[in-house]
């Protein structure tokens, strides 16, 4: 399992340790996987889509955020390939499907450009989930 700031405690009758992770490193997490996105929308994006440079940046935390506080429980948050949870796969898939809807709802000006920002707020999520997480 990843050392960090998890909640480990060991029930009596099973004997297993069970890991889920608060609400407040869970924000964090969110929060960084935001910026991230932020920074790579701004690069990606023209200047004149400030809407979508913020739509980016929100919907990647917003993404992180719902999906590992909905999906925080042990059996999700263990680690089944060595450093990789089920969440530090899924919470990318969320954030690309959140972006995708976005854009389907509200076609950007600069759909390559978008597309590039998404590509990148995905790998954001991914990075973050993984080293934080």
């Amino acid at each position: 399992m990843k050392k960090g700031t998890a909640i480990t405690f060991t029930v009596a009758a099973a004997g297993s340790a069970i890991t889920t992770f608060s609400a407040g490193h869970i924000a964090l997490t969110a929060a960084v996987t935001g910026v991230i996105a932020l920074a790579a929308a701004a690069w990606r994006l023209p200047r004149s889509a400030r809407a979508d440079i913020a739509a980016v940046a929100i919907l990647s935390a917003a993404s992180v955020l719902l999906w590992r506080l909905s999906a925080n429980m042990p059996q999700l948050n263990d680690d089944g390939l060595n450093g990789f949870s089920a969440n530090d796969w899924a919470a990318p898939v969320v954030t690309y499907l959140f972006l995708s809807l976005y854009a389907d709802l509200r076609p950007p000006a600069d759909p390559r450009r978008y597309a590039q920002a998404r590509a990148l707020a995905t790998l954001a999520s991914l990075a973050v989930n993984v080293i934080t997480i």
